[in-house]
């Protein structure tokens, strides 16, 4: 089969969708098909460096320039894929094949009409979102990655057409490090060869809960008293914001909160291996992939009693309200026991996230695009 993926404009910078992207090419490519990939190039948002000047230049390459590109690109294939429903708009442009996308969750298009006021969204982010689930919802063939995102969509789409549930698969290449590997870490990054932390990923979106990360780990450790002068909490991803480096300078001793500023795939699993548990709070998630790559890596999770996250982890986890943080501490502090347990009932749930199994699961879903055509849509 001739499978033509759109993903993301470079500028954006929107890794997970690049790695979602590449997943999927190679995964597909390794079962013989024909899979190439096309995305918006930088010409006018790449002649500024001033933020909101390069977006509104970006738009030009992504919504005026690209189009004209993707009909011409779409001819000699079967299916055309969209990665990312962000941009739904493309399903247009297909040059009259079969097209199908993707949605990974619906945080922004929800914001956008007020479910969630934590994300401020302008007045043209407000009509573009509305652009967005426009053709979103008219798409035929979608693709969700979690049932939990699908049951959003079938809400705001207004039927009961949830979509096909494909989930996110693993990296090949996420792995267990080896001891000598997680030792170098630590030492670069100033933890003990035998010290215990808790180990957070993510940026400081809203819904990623970090602050919320650091008051569960002071209630934690106010809980265990002496046991806890030796677990310290390691924060990989992005930079504290200032409300994250107050709080921890007031409430934290120096040095209990270690920052780890964008770690490589490789660092971040090291990280995973020798950690005592990954602590992922996050208030919202269309799937929440380091859950399942802590639990490759061996690293038993802590984690929300929210929709995908129990999806997800399924009985591989401990789960808390993310917003009880002392409730939280109580929970974790009872559940340290069961650590073990946990990540060997991790090493089993993870085997539903196999690439190969989900590559399988995309062929049928694309044999299905192209079988189906442009007359119906799939049942």
């Amino acid at each position: 089969m001739r499978i033509l993926l759109v993903g993301n404009y470079a500028l954006d910078n929107q890794a997970s969708m690049l790695r979602y992207q590449e997943m999927l090419r190679r995964s597909l490519a390794l079962r013989g098909h024909q899979v190439e990939t096309v995305q918006p190039s930088a010409f006018f948002g790449k002649l500024v460096n001033q933020p909101t000047l390069r977006k509104w230049l970006g738009y030009i390459d992504k919504y005026i320039r690209f189009p004209i590109e993707l009909r011409s690109r779409a001819q000699g294939f079967d299916v055309v894929h969209v990665c990312d429903h962000s941009n739904s708009m493309y399903l247009a442009h297909a040059g009259g094949l079969p097209a199908s996308i993707t949605c990974h969750d619906l945080l922004a298009i929800r914001a956008a009409q007020g479910v969630y006021r934590e994300q401020k969204i302008s007045i043209s982010g407000r009509i573009q979102q509305r652009w967005i689930l426009k053709h979103l919802a008219g798409a035929r063939h979608v693709v969700c990655v979690s049932a939990n995102t699908a049951t959003e969509l079938a809400g705001l789409r207004g039927d009961a057409v949830r979509g096909v549930v494909i989930p996110n698969a693993l990296s090949p290449e996420c792995q267990a490090a080896k001891e000598e590997d997680v030792l170098s870490l630590r030492a670069r990054v100033g933890l003990a060869a035998d010290e215990r932390y808790l180990f957070h990923v993510g940026g400081n979106q809203w819904y990623k809960n970090r602050l919320g990360v650091l008051r569960i780990y002071r209630g934690l450790l106010e809980g265990l008293g002496d046991g806890g002068r030796t677990l310290r909490l390691v924060m990989a991803g992005a930079k504290f914001s200032n409300e994250m480096r107050e709080f921890a300078g007031a409430n934290l001793a120096e040095g209990k909160a270690i920052e780890v500023v964008n770690p490589s795939d490789d660092e971040i699993w090291r990280l995973y291996t020798g950690a005592t548990a990954l602590l992922f709070p996050s208030l919202h998630e269309g799937f929440g992939w380091p859950l399942i790559e802590a639990q490759r890596c061996g690293c038993p999770v802590i984690s929300s009693n929210r929709l995908p996250m129990t999806e997800v982890a399924g009985a591989a986890a401990v789960y808390i309200d993310p917003e009880d943080e002392l409730g939280a501490a109580t929970t974790i502090a009872e559940n340290l026991g069961r650590l073990g347990e946990l990540r060997q009932a991790g090493f089993e749930n993870v085997r539903r996230f196999d690439a190969d199994r989900i590559a399988s699961a995309y062929e049928d879903f694309f044999a299905g695009v192209a079988k189906a055509g442009g007359e119906q849509p799939l049942p």
